[in-house]
């Protein structure tokens, strides 16, 4: 099954009071799962690529054959992609967890998308945030 993945993750404060949401579709566009964790003080980076961590372990967990993921961070997208070096240290070590995880999940893509199309995602993230 393909399944179409949209993350978030956001900071209050920058760094703050950070959260994930994560939001995952199956091929008929219902969801399948929906995630909002807490995720303690971190930057709005480190909250994104938690984020996209997040939703690759689900999926690896669902067995999908192949995932879409959707993020409204032009930052990891770029950096995934391979289009962005990633300089940062903390964010290191998250994008080779990811790149490890994406190892693992036959037709990986991922993509940029306004915010605006990522409202369920971020939603759960200040849910999160607010709920911890």
């Amino acid at each position: 099954m393909k399944y179409s993945v949209y993350t978030d993750g956001g900071s209050r404060n920058n760094p703050g009071e950070a959260g994930i949401g994560v939001v995952v579709y199956n091929e008929c566009g219902d969801v399948v799962k929906e995630i909002g964790e807490y995720i303690g003080i971190a930057t709005n980076n480190v909250a994104e690529y938690k984020g996209l961590i997040r939703g690759l372990e689900e999926i690896i967990t669902l067995g999908g054959s192949g995932a879409e993921f959707f993020l409204d961070s032009e930052l990891v997208v770029k950096q995934i992609k391979g289009e962005y070096k990633v300089k940062n240290e903390e964010l290191k070590k998250l994008y080779d967890a990811a790149i490890g995880l994406i190892g693992k999940i036959d037709g990986f893509k991922i993509s940029h998308v306004k915010r605006n199309l990522n409202k369920k995602a971020d939603a759960l993230v200040n849910m999160a945030i607010d709920n911890k």
